[in-house]
């Protein structure tokens, strides 16, 4: 597999360059700004792909639809009826964010500055899931307008969850802050055991968390919608916004997940609906039961400005 076999098509606007790699799960290659101290240099603000891995773990995003993280358990239950899912990740026990990015998706560009990739899921792998997912990106001066929208087609309603998730490359100093409640600690699955608004050591987003440190595979509740990630040796921060996030539930039926690998380049802050295996959680916090025709959207506003 190469980038040949998965093309990269660009985007360029207000200095601003984003790679989407529709045939390769909808996902995102690359989103770059210019640097300003090398006209021949480009900034990456989500970690770039290498051009040749298939493996999605390795672009710098994608969309994670009809649900995020892991379902345990063989399924769930929804209504009364079992709903049987297949893991579907190499080393993975559990059935893990959505199918979306294991399909290829159909690109479009409605304007000069936007690209819209669209995916008609049916079913994928025997789940129960029949759906359209829509992914807009618009680059706008100052960075990236994210939307992701699902909308249910089946017969019979289903729990419905989104996530987006980005690789943010990590300096030395690079710190990640997000106004949080509570945390989902987890067993070595991981799955969610007991939640607490005690956090562990180095684990607080509240005050800001180092982007290096053991590992952190987990998620947080109680997100209010903002988060800010600083990269002192760039002189840059990127900042996080959700702007429907007070109609759509606000911090009730919203979390994000911090990905924190003890090595490598690159962490992740994912913006999602619902909690790690919320399938299984009382209640199933974050999720949306949607009727036939009914849809949810997920809109973050990435912004990109100079560290003060």
């Amino acid at each position: 597999m190469t980038e040949a076999s998965h093309p990269i098509v660009w985007l360029h606007h207000a200095d601003q360059h984003l790679g989407l790699v529709p045939s390769l799960g909808g996902s995102v290659a690359a989103w770059q700004i210019d640097d300003p101290q090398d006209a021949t240099a480009r900034i990456d603000l989500w970690r770039p792909w290498d051009g040749n891995t298939p493996d999605l773990y390795q672009m710098a995003s994608f969309a994670m639809v009809p649900w995020s993280n892991r379902i345990s358990g063989g399924g769930f239950e929804h209504a009364g009826q079992f709903h049987p899912m297949q893991p579907n990740r190499a080393g993975e026990p559990y059935p893990i964010h959505g199918d979306g990015w294991l399909q290829p998706w159909v690109l479009s560009q409605p304007a000069p500055d936007t690209l819209v990739m669209t995916l008609r899921s049916t079913c994928f792998d025997g789940n129960p899931y029949d759906y359209e997912a829509v992914q807009t990106f618009r680059l706008v001066d100052g960075g990236l307008d994210q939307d992701v929208q699902v909308r249910h087609l089946g017969v019979q309603p289903l729990p419905y969850g989104i996530g987006v998730h980005p690789w943010f490359p990590r300096t030395p100093a690079t710190r990640i802050t997000a106004p949080v409640q509570a945390v989902w600690l987890c067993g070595d699955d991981p799955l969610p055991t007991e939640h607490t608004t005690q956090f562990p050591p180095g684990w607080d987003l509240n005050n800001g968390a180092s982007a290096h440190g053991d590992l952190i595979d987990n998620g947080y509740t109680g997100w209010g919608g903002t988060a800010q990630i600083d990269w002192p040796e760039r002189g840059l921060k990127l900042t996080a916004h959700m702007p429907d996030f007070d109609k759509d539930g606000g911090a009730d039926q919203h979390c994000c997940l911090v990905y924190r690998p003890p090595q490598g380049p690159a962490f992740c802050f994912e913006p999602i609906t619902q909690p790690i295996d919320a399938f299984h959680l009382p209640g199933q916090p974050g999720l949306r039961v949607l009727e036939q025709g009914e849809a949810c959207t997920l809109r973050v506003q990435w912004r990109v400005s100079a560290l003060g």
